[in-house]
């Protein structure tokens, strides 16, 4: 653990501390709004304003504060104040400050923390104002960060108010001494309500020059509405000699010389002087200060593009509901495709859209739900006091369609879809957190489906985001090892035999679990970010392999490469197939690139312009697995292809199912129709290849021919294959 820094300005510290009247250690109620504040703005369940002392800490003012070590050597306070801006420690367990330190490693269990030094008017750091939690935080912002700065600067003022009040209650010194210089406005009066002494910081808040304010009644520095209630004050206080047992107004409104209003932090003293009662106003313009407070709640609360409430403010309506508590759906809401409209047709556009989907879920919920945009084009719904599953899936039903009415944009109609997950509580969840990562599930699930779907979460779901959490964790150690390898299956001519070209399949070896096949992994590695990084390796490890071919001895050698979804919506697909073919010294007939028909649902533009343009420059493109979707057929009039592979399981039943000999046929049909080419997947015995011959399919691919097998054996089977044709 590492204990704070003492710096060379702690004497002077210290006396500040005891000017500020900070050294009896007792809370200060008007630095209790700050914290509160502070809790609510970034939705802390700890905020409090520290003093450090000479070996230990003290609460000014907390909320949520337990039990704490209030030593000065585990104080993260202590080490906040040594620094001149906001400290943040997103993960104390991580930080070698404080992974040891016994509020973090004992009953505390402190992990976030963020704290902002509190200074006097000399710059002494008299403690901090800091927010903390038991869970780490890695995205606390810039902005959060300065919004923490103005709040410990609203928490100085406050501070220094105190001082000047502990210091009026003390011997008066002479004002010049006591206040001329000073940068807070002060203002002496008598119970006549004559200014005695002012200094400039008060004269010029209120547009006068210092020597205007001498023997002018205070009451014109405030209108007319106001000074009742001040003269009653003062009456009161005459009366009884003091000002104690009064309740002082802390604001007030101040009035300008040239008849402008504005806000005043307001506070009053009083002393004797000769028997007679003597006051001080601190009359500080704090307009900016609300304004910024409002802005702050503004930032704090409501996303700035659509007005609704935001991630942060949403969650907390729902916590906030559910410690009452009571019963509630929430949905969570993506759009589909709404990437590529932005990137189609402009952020103006795409903020239009996200305009109007705000504006339509606020007028489905009413008055009755919240509705909130969570960040992007993710949305959310709370509804309460609905627990049916089949009200709320109706509810999730009406949000999918009112989103997908057409919107128009510039005089251009657009349509976005959305998907929807409805998790409920208390049925599915007892906490917030809980039952937003429930509704998250449940939308994961919907996107999987299809477009425009909605789901409702059931317990299975939680148990496959495990098993996708830790495939996620694996695969990306795989990525940076190099875990990753490709095996080769021949691809050869049906009549002579020859090999005409290779199919590049992904393999993970596994360091406990060894070759892993496609299946096991595959779909955790489509759905998560690291698809596109792999399929880039894939096409420049199988165009390496196919140039050394071609290189050696298999001239015409061809490779087909499968394509994820990914790689056609991260970075440009077309230019990083032309640069690895050139990087490679490749024809691009050298390549063919095979697409399976869910690559683009809904005809995704993005997608088919991009294999256009590769189909275009000379490269092939295959529809793999032929036959087995619902769409296959409509496809070829879209796709740009030049091959056709017929799927296995057609191949396998051909010889005993008069179904998938039909299918092979009419295929074949196809083919010729479309002048597209034909290979024939899974291939096992010589009738099969016999049988696909007398149907006239030229190529295929299958264990007859060989088994997927690292590039050393395929190099070998090419030799193989080239003397056996030459023999013959």
């Amino acid at each position: 653990m590492r204990c704070p820094a003492i710096l060379p300005t702690e004497s002077e510290r210290l006396s500040a501390l005891l000017d500020h009247g900070l050294d009896d250690e007792c809370l200060i109620p008007n630095l209790d709004p700050v914290v509160h504040i502070a809790a609510r703005m970034f939705g802390m369940p700890v905020a409090a304003v520290n003093m450090i002392g000479s070996d230990h800490v003290f609460f000014a003012a907390h909320v949520g504060a337990g039990k704490f070590d209030m030593s000065r050597d585990v104080s993260f306070c202590a080490h906040a104040i040594n620094q001149s801006g906001v400290m943040v420690v997103p993960d104390a367990t991580l930080d070698e400050r404080f992974h040891d330190n016994p509020l973090v490693t004992g009953e505390t269990n402190l992990r976030f923390y963020a704290g902002a030094p509190l200074r006097s008017p000399e710059g002494l750091a008299l403690g901090a104002l800091c927010i903390a939690d038991s869970q780490p935080h890695t995205d606390f912002s810039t902005s959060d960060q300065l919004r923490l700065e103005e709040l410990a600067k609203m928490a100085s003022d406050r501070l220094e108010l105190r001082r000047i009040e502990i210091s009026g209650n003390q011997s008066r010194p002479d004002f010049e001494e006591y206040a001329g210089n000073s940068t807070t406005p002060v203002v002496w009066f008598d119970q006549t309500l004559c200014i005695t002494a002012w200094n400039n910081a008060a004269a010029q808040s209120h547009g006068y020059s210092l020597e205007e304010g001498i023997g002018k009644p205070i009451e014109q520095l405030m209108p007319a509405r106001a000074r009742s209630i001040f003269q009653e004050i003062i009456n009161k206080a005459i009366s009884a000699g003091s000002l104690n047992d009064l309740v002082i107004p802390s604001e007030i409104n101040g009035l300008r010389k040239d008849g402008t209003q504005f806000i005043l932090g307001f506070s009053l003293f009083s002393w004797k002087d000769a028997g007679n009662i003597k006051f001080e106003a601190v009359l500080k313009d704090i307009t900016a200060q609300r304004l910024e407070e409002i802005e702050l709640h503004q930032q704090a609360n409501i996303d700035p593009l659509t007005g609704l409430v935001n991630r942060g403010s949403f969650y907390r309506a729902v916590e906030s509901a559910m410690i009452t508590p009571s019963p509630m759906t929430v949905l969570m809401i993506d759009l589909d495709g709404f990437k590529d409209v932005n990137d189609t047709l402009g952020d103006a556009v795409g903020d239009s859209i996200l305009k109007e989907v705000s504006n339509r879920l606020l007028k489905l919920v009413n008055t009755v739900g919240v509705a909130a945009r969570i960040g992007g084009d993710e949305f959310a719904i709370m509804w309460p006091q609905m627990t049916n599953p089949g009200l709320a899936i109706q509810l999730a039903e009406a949000a999918v369609a009112t989103i997908a009415m057409p919107i128009s944009v510039n005089g251009q109609e657009v349509r976005v879809a959305a998907s929807c997950g409805v998790a409920i509580a208390p049925d599915q969840a007892h906490e917030a957190l809980e039952l937003i990562s429930n509704a998250d599930l449940a939308l994961f699930k919907a996107k999987s489906i299809g477009r425009g779907q909605a789901f409702l979460y059931v317990t299975a779901l939680r148990l496959d985001a495990v098993v996708r959490r830790l495939y996620a964790l694996e695969l990306h150690r795989a990525v940076d090892e190099g875990e990753f390898l490709l095996l080769y299956q021949p691809q050869v001519d049906l009549i002579t035999g020859e090999i005409t070209g290779a199919e590049a399949l992904l393999r993970w070896h596994h360091p406990e679990r060894g070759i892993l096949s496609p299946i096991t992994f595959l779909p955790a590695l489509e759905r998560g970010t690291l698809a596109a990084t792999v399929g880039t390796w894939v096409l420049d490890e199988a165009c390496a392999q196919v140039a050394y071919w071609r290189r050696n001895g298999a001239p015409n050698m061809r490779m087909g490469v499968n394509l994820f979804g990914a790689q056609f919506h991260v970075g440009d697909i077309v230019t990083e197939v032309i640069e690895t073919l050139d990087r490679h010294g490749l024809p691009p007939e050298a390549l063919e690139l095979e697409v399976t028909e869910n690559i683009a649902p809904d005809n995704d533009d993005v997608v088919l312009n991009s294999l256009r343009q590769l189909h275009n420059y000379g490269v092939g493109i295959a529809m793999d697995d032929f036959g087995t979707g619902y769409a296959s057929l409509s496809l070829l009039k879209t796709y740009p292809l030049t091959r056709i592979k017929i799927d296995q399981s057609f191949v396998h039943g051909m010889l005993d199912q008069e179904q998938d000999a039909s299918v092979i046929r009419a295929t074949l049909d196809i083919a010729r129709s479309f002048k597209l080419k034909t290979i024939a997947e899974g291939i096992e015995t010589e009738n099969q290849r016999h049988y696909l011959l007398e149907k006239k399919c030229m190529e295929g691919q299958g264990y007859l021919f060989g088994k997927p097998i690292p590039a050393a054996q395929f190099s070998a089977l090419i030799e193989a294959n080239k003397l056996s044709n030459e023999l013959a």
